[in-house]
């Protein structure tokens, strides 16, 4: 793991590395964001996902994230969407493919060689971070945007024992519902709509044990709300199994970092809240 830059912002330190990734066989780039506390001692991690066409840089310059968890105390890694490289398969297409890896493990030719996303997010980047003196991997968040409210979503649900908060920015919340979704699991993964479930926020509800608090804000002036986003499906399928959702419906604000960068530190907050708590 190799430092490639180094900014000082709200007190603490912006940091960007890169690694060869063994999951993705392929060079990566991350970035992460350590508060001033961190200088006296370990402090909680949360992840953040981003949506289709976005890599590391995004939320870092974009979301105003860094004052909100210097107020709070806590560490932000922000990933790439999806493998890079010359020799990584890529698509014509800018929903999917490079950029747009949706945090699954890929299953079909070509795109097993390399994109695995799910298992780099859940396991090989943990690793590295956990290595860090600074982090206390013990208290741990995830969330993100679009694609990456959706990986979000799906990765908490399926490892409840890796985190202890979960959020998401207009998740895609139904991907075996959407045309972003079939598009990207029918290619990734084949045919056996059995296997997409797997990758699906309402159909992982409706299978999990540990009931995990979600915080979901949304655009009301989205584009891609009712084709792609379907807010409704989640707040039917927690409502169906019990469990604990809030989901707040924002008036006039779109996709985009604006709205993000709007409820940023809200959604800090619960993660700390949560987190303090250990």
């Amino acid at each position: 793991m190799e430092e490639i830059a180094s900014n000082k912002i709200s007190g603490g330190w912006q940091k960007r590395y890169q690694h060869q990734s063994e999951v993705l066989g392929c060079e990566m780039v991350f970035s992460v964001y350590l508060p001033p506390q961190a200088e006296q001692g370990a402090v909680p991690v949360l992840y953040w996902l981003s949506g289709l066409t976005c890599n590391d840089q995004n939320f870092v310059t974009k979301a105003g994230a860094q004052r909100y968890a210097a107020e709070h105390g806590v560490a932000i890694v922000a990933p790439d969407t999806s493998p890079r490289g010359d020799d990584v398969a890529d698509d014509e297409a800018w929903d999917f493919a490079q950029g747009a890896g949706f945090y699954l493990t890929a299953t079909q030719q070509p795109w097993a060689k390399h994109y695995n996303m799910y298992d780099y997010i859940v396991t090989e980047l943990p690793a590295l971070i956990n290595a860090m003196p600074a982090i206390d991997s013990s208290r741990c968040g995830i969330f993100g945007h679009s694609m990456g409210g959706h990986g979000a979503l799906t990765i908490a649900l399926k490892n409840p024992d890796n985190y202890q908060s979960v959020s998401a920015f207009s998740p895609i919340c139904a991907p075996m519902q959407c045309p972003w979704g079939e598009k990207a699991l029918a290619n990734y993964l084949g045919d056996d709509r059995e296997s997409w479930s797997d990758y699906d926020a309402c159909e992982l509800i409706a299978k999990t044990e540990q009931q995990l608090p979600l915080l979901v804000d949304q655009g009301s002036a989205d584009d891609f709300l009712v084709e792609q986003l379907k807010p409704e499906l989640l707040e039917a399928a927690c409502k169906d199994r019990g469990h604990p959702l809030t989901l707040r419906m924002q008036p006039g604000y779109d996709h985009s970092y604006y709205f993000i960068s709007s409820f940023i530190g809200d959604h800090i907050k619960h993660h700390a809240d949560a987190l303090k708590q250990l």
